[in-house]
């Protein structure tokens, strides 16, 4: 049996349909390869259905912590990440 893998960072993407339309799937895309490039397996990348949070869009959230991003490109999302690794 395998090891219950427990991650220090857990991020949520919101894959409502406005989220997606504001870019939520290929930003999704792009952190999933930047992870595995980095070997970043303390943070885990996890899709959400819709948070209800539309006129944000595209709707990043963060825990532990509580950190929430919204309006947030690639370039917040790396900025983010490389912060977090900082802290691990």
């Amino acid at each position: 049996m395998s090891k219950f893998y427990i991650p220090e960072s857990t991020l949520y993407i919101c894959m409502g349909s406005k989220c997606s339309k504001k870019g939520s799937k290929e930003l999704y895309k792009n952190l999933k390869s930047h992870l595995r490039k980095e070997g970043m397996d303390d943070i885990e990348l996890i899709k959400t259905e819709c948070t209800d949070r539309c006129k944000f869009a595209p709707v990043l959230s963060v825990n532990p912590g509580n950190i929430w991003l919204s309006e947030y490109t690639s370039k917040d999302i790396y900025k983010l990440v490389d912060d977090l690794k900082k802290r691990l």
